[in-house]
């Protein structure tokens, strides 16, 4: 046995076909670094966590792997080990098929985006699981050659399937490889954006706040339409990258560009300012939100803040009203919400502006939507709407997608919040949904990104709860959000928890019936769950 030019082949192609099989199961894995917004320390900290289900289907997979090859190359021993090695192929081919006909069922939530940087990130991930691939085999050969040993050189081969225990590893390497080509490119993107942007005479708005941000651009980019040509950052686009997206695909020539302002890190929304440069700024309000990276509640005041201070004008929610006395740049606009009456049919309120009194009636649900549209109203009378015209525009308001939505189907009634994940907006869909008749029932996976703050705030969603039907998907923060409802007196019949959403959607569909409400409290992506 020897380096001969067969071995050679044999090893690199062994190892080849093999990073195909390990690459083909890692798509998954990047689909989820895609999640985290490609941030290294974020997938990690998801891929480590005690609950996480991906990680122990993939060490069940390694272990299976590795017993299966061990038992076929010692029950073929006695063709040879070249032989034995090459039979070993089988089980592996086989269970690799199988696991990924079982990841069926975990369908993502969250269908990865075939961007041009998942691809580049999918192609560096390729490249290093086929040297690692190929390097291991070449050194287990070279370890078996040197050994000399029957024993060894049967299972020379089974210690390669360890490598899926690293692929997350792997995976978050050529991440950090790939910063170097998407940090400068991304930066290029950027500053392309903000000269298309200080070149429009426009008029910039930035929009932040922990909760109600999209909300509100939604609603002010709707009411501000019947009057001005609007350009809004879609969806929750809020970051640089999307602000430079919404750029180059909607274009600049309007009378006002709407920018979401979203903030994880310290800095995020100074960044945004910069390339905006917003005279106008809306701060809807401040609360745990992002604690986890942020540390305290006065670290994300400070950063909505910034808004705040930059612009020229900026309109203030009720949980950020003191930044108009700390901030000598800020001039608030007064607004009042007053006779504020919410059923399963809409919302009315008398809002109050600047003295003059609108009577505002939508058919949006919940308290948290009178406060969006009355943020949304403050800023169409700053930038010169009159309160007929904000009244006309505040009635035709169609609902944000996937927040607080009502869906009439099949005689059931839908709430759809699923994109809220925020203790301020989680009261608020419970107390709407406590407004419609039959029966009601909670589907949630719980509340994320809250830091040392993230058991204590489950908890008291759970005792919000109380008195509902509740259906918790998961595993990672459901247990909290079953204390805090038995503790405040909630029925254990009542609480259910399911390992996935599509299970609980079987659980719905067995027990309701026409006339029934069900909310969707935080649909998480797959890195929650």
């Amino acid at each position: 046995m020897d380096f001969d030019l067969i071995s050679v082949l044999s090893i690199i192609g062994g190892g080849a076909a093999y990073a195909v099989l390990l690459l083909i199961v890692s798509f998954r894995l990047a689909a989820l670094m895609q999640q985290c917004g490609y941030r290294g320390r974020r997938f990690l900290k998801w891929y480590v966590s005690k609950n996480n289900l991906t990680r122990k289907r993939l060490s069940l997979l390694c272990l299976a792997l590795v017993l299966l090859t061990a038992l076929f190359n010692v029950c073929f021993s006695f063709l040879g080990d070249k032989y034995a090695n090459l039979i070993s192929a089988a089980p592996v081919l086989l269970l690799f098929a199988l696991y990924l006909f079982s990841e069926k069922k975990y369908a993502l939530k969250v269908s990865a985006k075939n961007s041009a940087r998942l691809v580049r990130l999918k192609i560096a991930d390729g490249i290093l699981i086929c040297a690692f691939s190929i390097g291991l085999s070449f050194g287990l050969y070279s370890i078996s050659l040197a050994v000399g040993a029957e024993w060894f050189a049967l299972l020379r081969f089974v210690p390669v399937n360890l490598l899926i225990l690293v692929l997350f590893a792997v995976l978050a390497l050529g991440n950090i490889v790939m910063q170097a080509y998407e940090r400068p490119h991304n930066q290029r993107y950027i500053r392309r954006a903000t000269r298309e942007l200080e070149k429009s005479a426009c008029v910039k708005v930035g929009i932040t706040g922990s909760f109600g941000k999209t909300s509100v651009k939604h609603f002010a980019a709707q009411m501000l339409a019947e009057k001005y040509k609007v350009v809004a950052t879609p969806a929750s686009y809020n970051t640089p990258m999307g602000v430079a997206r919404t750029v180059f695909e909607q274009g600049v020539d309007c009378d006002i560009f709407l920018a979401e302002m979203g903030a994880r890190n310290v800095g995020d929304i100074e960044e945004l300012c910069n390339m905006v440069k917003p005279t106008l700024g809306v701060v809807t309000g401040v609360c745990e939100q992002h604690i986890e990276t942020f540390k305290t509640l006065e670290n994300i005041k400070l950063e909505k803040g910034k808004l705040a201070r930059f612009a020229e004008k900026c309109v203030l929610g009720k949980t950020v009203s003191d930044f108009a006395a700390k901030c000598a740049l800020v001039e608030g606009v007064d607004f009042e919400i007053e006779n504020l009456n919410c059923t399963e049919a809409g919302t009315s309120f008398e809002l109050t502006i600047a003295g003059d009194r609108i009577r505002m009636e939508t058919r949006l649900l919940g308290e948290n939507a009178a406060e969006d549209v009355a943020l949304a109203a403050a800023l169409c009378h700053l930038l010169g709407m009159t309160g007929e015209e904000i009244f006309r525009a505040a009635r035709k308001l169609q609902p944000v997608q996937h927040r607080l939505q009502k869906i009439e189907a099949n005689g059931l009634v839908i709430l759809d919040d699923s994109y809220n994940s925020n203790i301020e907006g989680a009261r608020d869909a419970v107390k709407t949904l406590r407004l419609f008749s039959g029966r009601k029932v909670v589907v949630t996976p719980g509340l994320v990104e809250l830091g040392a703050l993230e058991e204590e705030l489950n908890y008291r969603l759970g005792a919000e709860l109380k008195g509902l039907d509740v259906i918790l998907v998961g595993e990672t923060l459901v247990m909290p959000v079953r204390k805090g409802f038995l503790d405040a007196g909630g029925d254990e019949e009542k609480i259910k928890i399911v390992p996935t959403l599509d299970k609980a959607q079987e659980l719905l569909a067995a027990q309701l019936k026409e006339g029934d409400c069900v909310l969707f409290l935080n649909d998480l992506p797959d890195m929650y769950l």
